[in-house]
């Protein structure tokens, strides 16, 4: 396969990156940081920029037969617009450039996370955010008070509900599409995730063992990019060392 990958250079990443080729699989990877793995070609590109994810998405040549939207930004304080604008509006304008170079019956996969879970309680924010212009997100962010944690969680209920959304658009091109959602990963950005969701995340890690490792992640993507897994469509994978599970098992008391 020829597979373009965004957010390559570390991480699950970099994991995805190094497993592809393991395969023999061929991968570009998008990212601002040049990737310490072996790729057959990196394009620096920024995904807080539409000017630099533009010139990205042409210097991209021939056709590809998966795109794994990788990259993202954790929930930083004071980062909240750049989390949004990499996290949303960086994904999907690249994925939107990259469609006319997927080879029929190809494969998208982009990275969600748990944090997302909770999109249908906040479907009206969801939808607000996914009708709104790059230009408009200041004004979002300080109407709704949105700091970077809930930054960060809007972005991956976004990314869970358009793949949902656009399931039928990706048949009709002859693409399909999914997302992953990981949990507490053992990453160089995972003491973001502690400090943003604190002792509720180490329980959650402490009543799973550890927290999940990237080449586990790498794993599922990797599969969801194959043909192995074509009848695979619209739908989200979470990814948490049962974490979810013992989350609704308390909450039915069972």
């Amino acid at each position: 396969m020829r597979v373009a990958l965004t957010g390559g250079s570390s991480g699950i990443g970099a994991e995805v990156a190094r497993k592809l080729g393991d395969l023999g699989h061929e991968v570009t990877a998008f990212d601002i940081s040049e990737p310490e793995v072996e790729v057959a070609e990196w394009i620096e590109t920024d995904l807080s920029s539409s000017a630099s994810i533009q010139a990205a998405v042409g210097r991209a040549s021939g056709r590809f037969d998966a795109l794994l939207n990788n990259a993202g930004l954790p929930p930083r304080d004071g980062l909240e617009q750049k989390i949004l604008q990499v996290n949303w509006f960086g994904l999907r304008n690249l994925m939107d450039g990259m469609l006319e170079k997927l080879a029929p019956g190809g494969a998208i996969v982009n990275t969600a996370s748990r944090a997302g879970a909770m999109w249908r309680d906040n479907l009206d924010e969801v939808k607000a955010l996914m009708s709104l212009q790059p230009d408009g997100l200041p004004a979002f962010i300080s109407e709704r008070s949105i700091d970077a944690t809930r930054a960060y969680n809007l972005s991956k209920e976004a990314v869970i509900v358009m793949t949902m959304a656009e399931t039928e658009n990706m048949i009709e091109r002859g693409l399909r599409m999914n997302s992953v959602s990981p949990a507490a990963v053992s990453t160089g950005i995972l003491q973001d995730f502690a400090a943003a969701f604190g002792d509720r995340m180490a329980r959650n890690v402490a009543r799973a063992g550890r927290p999940g490792l990237p080449e586990e992640i790498a794993d599922v993507i990797v599969f969801l990019a194959s043909p192995e897994s074509g009848w695979i469509k619209g739908q989200d994978i979470t990814i948490d060392g049962g974490m979810s599970a013992m989350s609704v098992s308390d909450k039915l008391q069972l």
